[in-house]
């Protein structure tokens, strides 16, 4: 009879139960008293049986706290597929089945979030709040495993639900993280974006390894989106950790924050090196803003002299031509996919690949340092960055008059407004270069004149004297 009941419970046979019921009332009684993997209604919730669920938990409601090999109750189960009218009726039948947890410390709240189904975990909130409160083994919530699976909707519910405010948001796991380090670390722009608007999460949090969401995001392998990222959470006051002092306080014991609190009135009458910490504090971050925006540039330069070297001025030959050399360039011997700069003009073709492949690699390789993991990260090495980066843009500027003068006409007009443009350009460019250089020039002779005292430097040393000094 077991036997025919497990047949009927896989084919989700409502009738075919009926008919067992009826020749032995006490099958299900059996079968709950029996050593079974799972229950039937653990087998008809995975399969997605809704009605032959419905009709065993009406005939026998003590299946809703039985628990299979996993530790898993039926309401895991309905939590996980997304059965949100099972769910609920699993609630009436048990109201204490949310606190279960299954042998890998999570709660059927915590399997909702992370599948993802919102209306499952709507309900759950709904009826038991204070589930949001369970955490699993790792000391994560159901918020922390929204992020970590990237379900915004679901987040959504979860902050609904408890409060846009409530401290739960910025709960931390066993690693010290809150969901704000996790989507910074992710890179999830969206929910970056609805933690910062729509909650009170705590934007200078630390995790074990005395990081903010800041210090993860400028630690991390930069890609286009970082710019973005950082604009976010600087708009709602995040901060580097060396930044923020008093976040240190957070981690003493109550004596020691009272200690602290009475001897600060103290310290800041001692002397006024206080008062120069926080200008010093303002250009920290000038590293992560440098490197930033040369990853962006580099891209764009990698981008368009990789187009550049696949699409020659001219473009490709579209067939292959065997042959003697004729009069007209078309008739030339040619084959398919080379470039028809090459035929016609090698010498400018080799000017164009050498200047194109010089912007094409100078870019790659400020990408490579960035992302290599190298610890290249005082501003001696960011100037070296800078330096390759001004021999891509020249390079590219090059490149960009090179294919502008193939492309031209042999006009007299055509060739002499290009002639112009290109001189006054090059003068441009030249000059601009130059004002920069002398720049740099001044900005080190007046560092080095301070540095020797021959300039007495001001309390209020502006941002290139210390990045001067770092170097």
């Amino acid at each position: 009879m077991e036997t025919m009941l497990l047949n009927a419970v896989n084919n989700g046979e409502v009738s075919t139960l009926e008919d067992l019921l009826q020749e032995d009332p006490l099958l299900l009684d059996r079968v709950l008293v029996s050593c079974f993997t799972e229950s039937p209604l653990h087998v008809a919730l995975m399969l997605g049986h809704l009605d032959l669920a419905w009709e065993l938990l009406r005939r026998k409601p003590e299946m809703a706290s039985e628990l299979d090999s996993t530790g898993s109750s039926p309401l895991h189960l309905a939590a996980a597929k997304g059965h949100v009218e099972i769910v609920k009726e699993l609630l009436a039948v048990d109201p204490e089945a949310w606190s279960v947890r299954n042998q890998d410390g999570r709660t059927p709240l915590h399997v909702a979030a992370f599948k993802g189904r919102v209306k499952v975990l709507s309900e759950l909130v709904r009826v038991m709040p204070e589930s949001v409160r369970a955490l699993t083994d790792r000391g994560e919530t159901a918020m922390h495993l929204c992020v970590v699976k990237n379900r915004l909707e679901g987040l959504r519910v979860l902050v609904e639900g408890i409060g846009r405010h409530s401290e739960i948001v910025s709960w931390k796991d066993f690693d010290g993280f809150t969901v704000l380090h996790i989507a910074v670390a992710r890179k999830q722009f969206e929910i970056i974006k609805f933690l910062l608007s729509s909650t009170g999460v705590d934007v200078n949090a630390l995790n074990t390894n005395g990081s903010t969401a800041l210090d993860i995001l400028l630690q991390s392998p930069r890609d286009l989106r970082d710019i973005e990222i950082e604009d976010s959470l600087r708009a709602y006051g995040a901060r580097i950790a060396k930044d923020i002092p008093s976040i240190v306080q957070n981690w003493k014991s109550p004596i020691e924050r009272r200690i602290t609190k009475s001897s600060a009135s103290s310290i800041n009458l001692k002397g006024q090196s206080f008062n120069k910490q926080p200008m010093k504090h303002k250009h920290t971050d000038w590293l992560g803003r440098k490197r930033s925006a040369l990853m962006v540039v580099a891209s764009l330069i990698a981008t368009v002299a990789f187009q550049a070297s696949i699409t020659p001025p001219g473009g490709v030959w579209q067939d292959t031509l065997r042959g003697s050399s004729n009069s007209t360039d078309s008739d030339k011997p040619h084959e398919v996919g080379k470039s028809i700069m090459a035929s016609s003009d090698d010498s400018e073709y080799g000017l164009f690949m050498i200047f194109n492949t010089l912007a094409f690699l100078s870019s790659l390789s400020i990408i490579l340092l960035i992302v290599s993991g190298l610890p290249i990260k005082r501003r001696r090495w960011m100037w070296i960055q800078m330096v390759i980066m001004w021999i891509a843009i020249t390079a590219q500027v090059v490149t960009y008059f090179i294919a502008l003068r193939h492309m031209s006409p042999k006009n007299d007009n055509v060739q002499g407004m290009l002639r112009k443009v290109t001189e006054i350009s090059v003068l441009t460019w030249l000059s601009l270069m130059m004002v920069v250089f002398i720049g740099n020039i001044i900005r080190m002779n007046l560092w080095i004149l301070r540095k020797y005292g021959y300039i007495k430097e001001k309390d209020n040393a502006d941002a290139d004297d210390y990045e001067l000094e770092e170097v």
